[in-house]
């Protein structure tokens, strides 16, 4: 079994290299007793620190890690980046996780470990039997249940209940067959590829999770929660044109 892991990475000098050093070490375990083969591909996208340096310099330690440096910011530009490299590798399945270990590595083994014959696992902080710590604000909370997911809902017509958590598992012909329909290179990125892989006809599985929330957070309760609604109508227009695109060019053809 090949597992690509791609690591968006946009100024995390204080937390990749303890992020690496974890998941390298456990990877290489699971290597050893259960034969899973496990690439990390750091993607920095925009990065102005000392992440490349730190990053670079684990290289030399983990020859599992590989590097990607894109000048551009964006999470969604940077995994779409991923995505194109680990398919020309040929893995097996062909995963993403945030820098910041808020999702451990064994949390994210489970998603290999579970993935079945199902096409797409995604972890949830949200559902029962989840552990999140420590509990989030209840404004955070509200906002959730109230106003986003029944956005993404009405928009899109998907119905889970954490579209954001930053751990998520595809067998690589999920990504194979929706690269080409990928557009989005911010928050809404995580709404496209569950709506992608729905809409495409692929099974799709949320679990629950144990979630640690970490220092250093780049997230801003009231500019991202704006920015995140924006995106998601954006989102539901880009794809609107696509399939009003797709179906005139149908009906030329026919």
């Amino acid at each position: 079994m090949k597992v690509s892991i791609i690591i968006p990475a946009y100024n995390e000098e204080s937390r990749i290299g303890r992020t690496l050093q974890t998941y390298c070490s456990y990877f290489k375990d699971l290597e050893n007793t259960k034969g899973i083969r496990t690439t990390f591909l750091v993607v920095l996208n925009g990065c102005k620190d000392k992440t490349l340096d730190i990053v670079t310099e684990l290289q030399n330690q983990y020859s599992s890690i590989k590097i990607m440096n894109l000048t551009e910011a964006g999470k969604g530009l940077a995994v779409t980046e991923g995505f194109k490299e680990a398919l020309q590798d040929g893995y097996d399945f062909i995963g993403f996780v945030d820098a910041d270990m808020a999702t451990r590595p064994e949390y994210f083994y489970e998603l290999i470990e579970k993935i079945g014959d199902t096409d797409v696992i995604f972890c949830s902080r949200y559902m029962a039997g989840s552990t999140l710590l420590p509990q989030r604000p209840w404004i955070k909370k509200w906002g959730r249940e109230l106003i986003y997911n029944p956005l993404v809902r009405i928009l899109m017509g998907i119905n889970f209940r954490d579209f954001q958590c930053g751990a998520k598992l595809f067998k690589a012909h999920v990504i194979k067959a929706i690269l080409p329909k990928m557009t989005m290179k911010d928050w809404a990125f995580d709404v496209e590829i569950i709506y992608l892989s729905k809409k495409s006809g692929f099974k799709l599985r949320e679990i629950p999770t144990t979630w640690n929330d970490q220092t250093g957070s780049k997230f801003n309760m009231i500019s991202a929660g704006s920015k995140m609604l924006a995106s998601i109508v954006k989102l539901r227009i880009k794809h609107s044109r696509l399939r009003a695109r797709y179906s005139t060019g149908n009906n030329k053809n026919k």
